[in-house]
């Protein structure tokens, strides 16, 4: 993932060891009027099947906050929730329960196993939100790059969340910058996470749009070296043309790591990213 664009201020000599995400995490701002409000709740038997749980602080409205699952992005092969506080208590302070799971990774696991995480954790999040305030009825799923791709597979193709005992759980999804269409597997992160996929279109969103599919909701920047923006642009038009619906969105000059660095309120003003994926989250869920 680049760290070039709006993570450039971040990286002096006294932080070159660290993280462009654990830098946001550990030294940026916060939003305001939300917090952490659970940590490691078990969705699995395995030490990465845990989720933490960020809420709106006060009390909830009559028929609870709604609820967001994100999934945070790596490749499939790293990441972790420890890195993505500021990033769900931006979620929290904008009205939503969130829950961020950490999900099994390459190379312990391959396709579709971290996918079969990302659907049971979000069961799990429909099975605990009413202990936080949020609402089940009203759940959606949010991810960038990799997150992404699993929010929207899990969103798309109803195996993973039959499979999981919440076929109708999810309402709405959001993807940041996701990866949608991506054969032939031509780069290591797709080889290690797909290559041994026995059909390689089972593993591609595009692959299962359908008509009476959760909305979506789709975020891209046109600078984007990682993950190329046509890849949500393909998956909007797809969508529409079977008559689902879709909205999509790319923001001029923003990389792969920016779109979800406006997240953070030290670089909110230069897209409304933040703004856009959950005013359509709110009328998605309402």
């Amino acid at each position: 993932m680049t760290r070039r664009g709006l993570f450039a201020p971040l990286l002096g000599a006294a932080a070159a060891a660290c993280s462009p995400l654990g830098l946001l995490n550990s030294l940026g701002p916060r939003d305001r009027g939300a917090g952490r409000v659970a940590r490691d709740l078990a969705y699995g038997s395995d030490p990465r099947q845990r989720l933490d749980v960020w809420a709106p602080e006060g009390a909830a409205p009559a028929r609870g906050w709604p609820t967001l699952v994100f999934f945070y992005g790596g490749g499939w092969d790293s990441g972790e929730r420890a890195l993505y506080g500021w990033a769900a208590q931006a979620l929290a302070a904008q009205g939503f329960v969130v829950a961020v799971p950490d999900y099994r990774l390459v190379p312990g696991v391959h396709f579709p196993a971290f996918i079969e995480d990302a659907a049971a954790a979000a069961a799990l999040a429909g099975r605990m939100a009413p202990d936080h305030g949020g609402d089940p009825a009203r759940l959606g799923v949010i991810g960038h790059s990799a997150g992404a791709h699993l929010a929207a597979m899990i969103a798309l193709d109803r195996r993973y969340m039959e499979a999981a005992g919440a076929p109708d759980l999810i309402r709405a999804a959001a993807g940041l910058a996701g990866p949608y269409d991506f054969l032939p597997f031509d780069v290591p992160a797709s080889v290690n996470a797909f290559g041994r996929a026995a059909d390689p279109t089972l593993t591609q969103p595009v692959a299962f749009v359908r008509p009476d599919a959760p909305p979506l909701w789709l975020g891209h920047g046109t600078a984007d070296r990682v993950v190329h923006a046509e890849d949500t642009v393909i998956l909007c038009e797809r969508m529409r043309a079977v008559g689902g619906q879709c909205e999509a969105r790319l923001y001029e000059g923003l990389s792969h790591a920016d779109l979800i660095a406006t997240f953070s309120p030290l670089f909110r003003d230069k897209a409304p990213v933040l703004e856009d994926a959950t005013d359509f989250l709110r009328r998605a869920l309402a």
